[in-house]
């Protein structure tokens, strides 16, 4: 079912910053930010060549970013995100096997304009897992 690793999400607290420091200290090439308010965040994304790392800030009050770095104030790994062929028949595969879709369990536009879910962390070991339609 899984495919390819396509991102591992970071929550921070201040994009810019966190941005230019990819940027300017890492070398890596860096997108420009995106507002996603329906998913309330806004993002730029890391190209490492085999993968991207996602950089989250929060957008609005209700933003569950928001929520987690009150928790960790200086940001921290916030979910990874797997690719999968069809995004419908992996979510029927997880939920028979007990798994739990967040949300209202239908896929929402992701930054990268395809379907994407989330699912529980508590089923996968503390760890939110996103996937992606490839």
């Amino acid at each position: 079912m899984l495919g390819r690793l396509n991102h591992v999400a970071l929550a921070v607290p201040d994009l810019a910053a966190a941005a230019a420091a990819y940027r300017n200290t890492l070398g890596a090439e860096v997108t420009e930010p995106q507002a996603l308010p329906e998913h309330g965040v806004t993002v730029v994304f890391v190209n490492v060549g085999n993968t991207k790392i996602e950089l989250l800030e929060p957008l609005g009050e209700g933003s569950p970013i928001a929520a987690f770095l009150v928790k960790n104030p200086s940001g921290g790994m916030h979910h990874l995100c797997y690719e999968v062929g069809d995004i419908l028949a992996a979510r029927d595969q997880l939920k028979a096997a007990g798994a739990r879709v967040l949300g209202d369990g239908n896929p929402k536009l992701g930054a990268h304009g395809k379907p994407v879910l989330f699912l529980h962390p508590k089923d996968f070991f503390g760890t939110l897992i996103e996937l992606e339609q490839s």
